[in-house]
């Protein structure tokens, strides 16, 4: 689901093994400590009062090494109060030498507060829901230094370009759907929830989309030969081209 505000409880030991993020998340520590690890957070601790953000297809493995209670908050795009402050935010992003977790304002704190209490009444809502995840984003964007957003929030930018370049260099050199995630690194079903959410449309009728605009632009632009066609788009003989035209 995409806005999605989730408190969790988890007990010391817990382990959350290293997977890719299917979606953006920020993850914002109420209780306890919590050890991350991932590519910007090697090995860090989180503690109460502080907070980090994920990319979409960033690896992220957690391990509570106390008793903790956190918020979650997964997204595919930002829900902007103030577009022109994340614009102004994005054009001064830049990749720190060692990324720090950020630290919980009074204003923040209230906020995570309340939607604890009201996640825990067990009244969901899904308007109401979508109008605090415009609130906090509001309270993030507007009330934190520009150089800590700038910061806080590169890893959206390089995750979704890195992920957008490996589509579009290897969708015309794979035959399915299973290949095309084999190649990246990803299970099948991580591939195509993070395609999905980033794309808003399954993998496979996207792949087919590519391949229909490719063939249709080689046959009526350039000099290639038919056979030539076939085997730039993983065609397995002339028949299977001929029945996919």
């Amino acid at each position: 689901s995409e806005g999605v505000l989730i408190h969790h409880k988890i007990v010391k030991g817990h382990h959350s093994p290293s997977d890719k993020c299917t979606q953006n998340c920020m993850i914002f520590m109420l209780k306890g400590e919590l050890l991350i690890n991932s590519e910007e957070y090697p090995g860090t601790v989180l503690r109460n009062g502080q907070f980090i953000l994920q990319a979409i297809g960033s690896k992220l493995e957690l391990l509570a090494l106390t008793n903790v209670e956190y918020l979650i908050y997964w997204f595919n795009e930002l829900p902007q109060i103030c577009e022109p402050r994340y614009s102004k935010i994005l054009e001064v992003s830049e990749a720190p030498l060692t990324y720090t977790p950020l630290v919980t304002i009074p204003k923040l704190s209230n906020f995570l507060n309340d939607m604890c209490d009201y996640l825990k009444e067990q009244i969901p809502c899904g308007k109401f829901i979508e109008i605090k995840c415009q609130e906090l984003v509001y309270i993030l964007t507007c009330y934190y230094p520009l150089p800590q957003l700038s910061i806080f929030f590169y890893p959206i930018s390089r995750y979704t370009e890195s992920f957008h370049y490996f589509v579009m260099q290897n969708y015309d050199k794979v035959k399915n759907v299973e290949d095309f995630a084999h190649l990246g690194g990803y299970t099948t079903t991580t591939f195509r929830r993070l395609f999905k959410n980033m794309y808003g449309e399954p993998v496979y009728e996207w792949i087919l989309n590519k391949k229909r605009e490719g063939i249709l632009n080689d046959l009526q632009h350039t000099k290639q030969k038919i056979t030539e066609i076939s085997q730039r788009y993983g065609f397995d003989s002339l028949s299977h081209f001929a029945h996919f035209c």
